[in-house]
């Protein structure tokens, strides 16, 4: 029997192409805006694109977000990709202050307009860059980084980024201009990539892999 996959449908998501990659890795997806099937969900997944009011304000329209918290409560898997991430967090300074889920505690913040060199950059942040660890990261290989390497390439595309109140919660970081990002964060059972790994090609496949087979 295929392991089951629910993938919340919001209004807001590149959801095709999550779906499409996670049954490539042999799950079986439901895509839904239920509550019950959200909180019947062997693992969950919220996708986003876009912008932070309009995640959590298409949530709020479906009354999602206390299922979704009662589910992070729960032990099972969960990730969080791109805005989806970033809803995880307690407040986003994206367009004013919004709140967030808060699943981990942080901010999400605007990405500096300069480079640690003090010269400007592009915003957003957009293409591919290498995962590094994270300082104070737990081992990867006990993660759904299990099959992933120091300076595999991912596909970012954002402005803002997360920055969680602990150190510990960061699994992995890419680095932009001299600037450490948050890539991957991890609290438990909870799981965040600000990358999109449905675009990720076969590293982005790994950590689908690795979430299908977690319990």
């Amino acid at each position: 029997m295929k392991p089951i996959v629910t993938v919340i449908d919001y209004g807001i998501g590149n959801l095709f192409s999550v779906s499409r990659a996670i049954e490539h890795c042999g799950a079986e997806v439901h895509l839904t805006d239920s509550i019950e099937e959200i909180a019947n969900a062997e693992r969950l997944v919220l996708p986003g694109v876009g912008a932070f009011e309009d995640g959590m304000q298409g949530l709020a329209e479906r009354k999602l977000i206390e299922p979704i918290r009662e589910y992070a409560e729960s032990g099972r898997p969960f990730l969080g990709i791109c805005l989806g991430m970033q809803m995880m967090l307690d407040v986003s300074e994206e367009f004013g202050v919004h709140k967030g889920l808060g699943l981990i505690p942080g901010r999400v913040q605007a990405i500096p307009t300069t480079g640690a060199d003090g010269q400007p950059h592009k915003i957003p942040h957009i293409g591919w860059n290498g995962l590094v660890e994270a300082p104070q990261a737990e081992e990867w290989n006990r993660t759904i980084l299990r099959d992933v390497k120091v300076g595999d390439a991912v596909y970012f595309v954002h402005s803002f980024t997360p920055v969680p109140e602990q150190a510990e919660h960061r699994l992995a970081d890419c680095v932009y201009d001299g600037l450490a990002l948050a890539a991957v964060i991890k609290a438990g059972n909870l799981y965040g990539c600000q990358f999109h790994p449905e675009k990720s090609g076969d590293v982005g496949l790994s950590i689908f892999q690795q979430f299908v087979k977690a319990s």
